[in-house]
């Protein structure tokens, strides 16, 4: 399919030359940091060298100095505490932050997860009767808890205290609990709100050190944890966040903690620096494996390991976790490409809802994504479990994927999520009629140049801008992620510098040149397709990222493409 191309908007001649000139640099670079809301010298300066320094105080956070007097006081009395946390890489790792944290001075601490499949997501009932039954009185829930009003109350019944860490956006009452921390409350002042789960658990850290004067390097140790769960969890790496993740990858390629360390090991041979992008791939998938196929406690016990041969040990259970994933994940989307590819009608569809008893509950969403890539379009699979049918949802940039659930509500028992991703469930017998609703509404709503995968360009630039220096600055727009992406640019009038040629799964290899420019390495992920063209000798256009191939201890600039236009 071929995409669409939209080049972004940055045409303020007087802001560009601006920033230039107050920063010293080329137009190119003044134009990629006004993309990214930087105009003045100040706001550069913040970008290029971010400090620990310019974290927020989290004493800005409503409720936190409700819920820092609550853990004192449950330390002071002895009493039990419990850290509780979602079954996701964001959930696990700020349960391993929390409870490593505190367990260094208060003995009485244990962690729950929530099984993902008899208890579901967030705060369970099942959870809150082990805490009453195993005498906790104060639970620290991460990363979930922030709609749970009914289970509050039900464990304040219970005596058991609650102390919400969450990052969700809450609805329009809190629950009751000692102290619900969450920026996106209305009525919270937090600058900043686009905080992991994990970064929620590391403020209430620092706050603790900071009330208490202890170092702060005792919350700077598990930045790698909260990096892996900003890059995971695909929040916006920009503000906070960039400073969390620009020194935790830092921590992560010098000093991981033993969990980390052993599982990288064991998951990769690759030598060299860990990118947002690896831990995205690399790491992040192993982890959330633990919860997928059996219980994510593996995951925390792995992350929390204070002996090498401790974090070994767990880090082969969560492979082998993984690897069992993987082949329910290949299995699952070869099974779901054959559904389609057989049918007429869901080909014509601009809408994929797939259903089969079997397929396993905890890689349907993984093989959602996978459909939406290959088709485009707004894609529910659906499957048995205890009973019910469970499905997750994946959406196409600018679809409301929660909104077209909500106007499916009377045919589901339960859904939520927002506008790209879903989880739902509904009565086996209404799969036809949601089939045929969803498709409805997605037909009624949905624009065309939604169903064609867009590539944002930031601009056109000739190859023989390309250089050292401007490689070297490009560097440090790092870390990439969401909101702040490894820019994409877009060159015209390329010519092949000899034969294209296949590697791997339909991806090539070749080289390229512009009248007057070098020759540049290339790759071009799953462009296979484009290769007859390509030795045809005649000229194309490429949008791509600019990257560094280290070979063999030989670096050099490669363009990535991310697609052609002949």
């Amino acid at each position: 399919m071929q995409k669409r191309w939209v080049l972004k908007s940055n045409n303020d001649v007087r802001k560009i030359e601006k920033l230039r000139d107050e920063l010293g640099v080329s137009t190119l670079i003044s134009k990629l940091l006004l993309n990214r809301s930087i105009e003045t010298f100040e706001q550069a300066r913040t970008f290029f060298r971010p400090t620990l320094e310019t974290l927020h105080d989290p004493f800005l956070m409503k409720d936190m100095d409700l819920a820092i007097t609550r853990i004192e006081k449950a330390i002071g009395n002895n009493e039990k505490i419990l850290i509780y946390g979602d079954y996701d890489v964001d959930g696990t790792t700020a349960v391993s932050v929390v409870y490593s944290f505190f367990r260094t001075f208060h003995s009485r601490i244990e962690f729950y997860i929530p099984d993902r499949y008899s208890e579901g997501y967030g705060i369970s009932v099942q959870g809150i009767d082990y805490a009453a039954a195993n005498d906790f009185s104060l639970i620290i829930a991460l990363d979930c808890g922030i709609k749970a009003l009914d289970k509050i109350d039900y464990a304040n019944s219970k005596g058991v205290d609650f102390i919400i860490g969450d990052h969700h956006l809450p609805a329009d009452t809190i629950p009751n609990a000692v102290a619900v921390l969450d920026p996106k409350r209305s009525d919270c002042p937090y600058p900043y709100k686009e905080l992991s789960g994990c970064g929620i658990g590391f403020k209430i850290i620092q706050a603790f050190i900071k009330k208490n004067g202890m170092d702060m390097e005792q919350a700077y140790q598990y930045l790698d944890l909260v990096a892996v769960s900003i890059a995971s969890d695909i929040v916006p790496i920009t503000g906070e966040n960039r400073i969390l993740t620009h020194f935790g990858l830092k921590k992560l390629n010098s000093n991981p903690c033993v969990g980390l360390q052993a599982l990288i090991k064991l998951s990769t041979n690759r030598t060299g620096i860990f990118t947002v992008n690896d831990i995205v791939f690399q790491i992040g998938p192993r982890i959330n494996a633990a919860g997928r196929i059996d219980h994510a406690r593996d995951a925390v016990n792995l992350l929390i390991s204070k002996s090498v041969e401790e974090a070994v040990n767990f880090s082969v259970a969560v492979d082998d976790q993984n690897n069992i994933r993987k082949d329910f994940d290949l299995k699952i989307t070869e099974e779901a490409l054959a559904i389609i590819d057989n049918c007429e009608v869901n080909q014509s569809r601009m809408s994929t809802v797939l259903y089969k008893s079997d397929w396993h509950k905890g890689v349907i969403g993984i093989v959602a994504s996978r459909l939406t890539e290959k088709y485009y379009r707004p894609t529910v699979v659906l499957t048995q479990t205890n009973g019910h049918i469970a499905g997750s949802a994946r959406s196409v940039v600018g679809f409301d994927l929660y909104e077209a659930l909500s106007e499916c509500s009377h045919l589901l028992d339960q859904f939520g999520g927002h506008k790209y991703a879903a989880g739902l469930t509904m009565r086996e017998e209404n799969i036809p009629s949601f089939q045929e609703k969803f498709e409805e509404i997605v037909q009624k709503n949905i624009k065309p140049e939604m169903l064609q995968q867009e590539v944002l360009i930031e601009t056109e630039i000739a190859l023989n801008e390309i250089e050292g220096k401007f490689y070297r600055i490009l560097k440090q727009f790092e870390p990439f992620g969401p909101q702040n992406d490894s820019p994409i640019f877009l060159s015209t009038n390329i010519q092949a510098a000899g034969p294209a040629y296949v590697v791997g799964n339909n991806h090539i290899k070749m080289a390229v040149y512009q009248e007057g420019s070098s020759i540049f390495e290339c790759i071009g992920f799953g462009l296979a397709d484009h290769i007859e063209h390509i030795n045809s000798g005649k000229p194309f256009d490429i949008c791509y990222a600019v990257d560094e191939n280290n070979w063999r201890g030989k670096k050099s600039l490669q363009l990535n493409i991310k697609s052609i236009r002949f």
